[in-house]
C-alpha cells in the first residue's frame, strides 16, 4: 500500500465551487513533491463550515486506486 501526505487548506467558497459545481477533483502537491489528483468526495468527512483544512495521509492500494483518508493534523 501507498501512502501521500499532503497539506490542503480549501476555504469554504472554495469547497461549495468542487461540491456543487462540475468540478469532482482535487489537484494538490504531495509533501515529497509530487502532483496528485483525487476525487473531492474522499474530503467529505473533514469539512467544516470553515472549509478543510489539515495535513491529510491519502492511501493506495498497489494499483493505484483509492483506499482511505486520514487526517493527521
Amino acid at each position: 500500500m501507498q501512502k501521500i501526505s499532503i497539506d490542503l487548506t480549501i476555504s469554504a467558497d472554495e469547497w461549495l465551487k468542487v461540491y456543487k459545481g462540475p468540478v469532482r477533483t482535487v489537484s494538490a502537491t504531495s509533501l515529497d513533491g509530487r502532483h496528485i489528483q483525487f476525487p473531492a468526495n474522499i474530503l467529505q468527512p473533514y469539512v467544516t463550515h470553515f472549509g478543510i483544512s489539515g495535513r491529510f495521509d491519502i492511501y493506495f492500494d498497489d494499483s493505484g486506486k483509492f483506499s482511505s483518508i486520514t487526517k493527521v493534523i
